[in-house]
């Protein structure tokens, strides 16, 4: 049986999202956490950036014993993922969040999507729901802003609540059929969200990114009399990514590499 470690990625806290669920859905594997919180936010990096901190990340994953790498950030998914597919792929499996769920999306006409800048100019989105359904219609708005308000816990703040209204309602507008969080931080917004539409008009991908992979997982769940490990990396400033994790997940300690 593979007792490979499952390596997650993301720029800060938000993909703890990711690896909560997947810790729920498959808890007896060994899951190890980085947050490349040196380099946040990734939304504003240029693809040769953000290419290079994946590979760095990759890099440090292989020397854990990681056969399996989630990436669960939505603009390293865009703009990475060929590249360390290219590099690593004969090495380690990899789990790209947006070319997995495309093709649950796919099933929708129309579709408006919520994302970071660097996210919304790749058209990932566009162009992997339009290869699963050329018919679909995509509407891709950058929400700068986004995740300092879940970082800071602003959901009270009107500058905020105006802010994630001038996003959602020309969406809303436009006659989309669903809108798609395309951040792992922005499911945390649903409080201001939930003032524009209900709240089963908006999609989490990253839920239906775990239950796409989770079945694959769990074929190489650990024997339940060893105890599972659960471990968190970071690039910089531990004691403010643990702070940080409390809105995703409780950990109790994260390591500088």
């Amino acid at each position: 049986m593979d007792t490979s470690p499952v390596g997650i990625f993301d720029s800060g806290v938000g993909g703890l999202s990711v690896f909560s669920e997947l810790a729920r859905a498959v808890p007896n594997r060994h899951y190890i956490y980085f947050g490349d919180s040196k380099n946040l936010p990734y939304g504003t990096k240029s693809q040769d950036e953000i290419i290079a901190f994946g590979k760095n990340i990759v890099r440090f994953f292989i020397s854990k014993g990681v056969e399996d790498v989630v990436i669960a950030c939505n603009t390293s998914s865009a703009l990475s993922y060929e590249a360390l597919l290219s590099e690593f792929g004969p090495k380690v499996k990899i789990h790209p969040l947006i070319q997995t769920v495309a093709k649950d999306l796919a099933k929708y006409s129309s579709v408006g999507v919520l994302a970071t800048q660097g996210t919304a100019n790749s058209l990932k989105y566009t162009q992997e729901i339009i290869k699963n359904n050329p018919k679909a219609r995509v509407a891709e708005v950058g929400c700068t802003g986004f995740v300092e308000i879940v970082e800071n816990r602003l959901y009270e703040d009107i500058k905020s609540i105006e802010l994630v209204k001038n996003k959602v309602v020309p969406l809303l507008e436009e006659g989309v059929e669903k809108i798609v969080l395309g951040c792992t931080h922005y499911p945390y917004l649903m409080p201001i969200l939930e003032k524009f539409a209900p709240s089963d008009m908006f999609i989490d991908p990253a839920v239906l990114f775990c239950r796409r992979i989770e079945e694959e997982f769990s074929r190489n769940e650990l024997k339940s009399e060893n105890r599972p490990k659960r471990e968190f990396y970071v690039s910089a400033s531990p004691e403010k990514f643990v702070e940080s994790a409390k809105v995703f997940y409780d950990v109790e300690k994260a390591v500088l590499v």
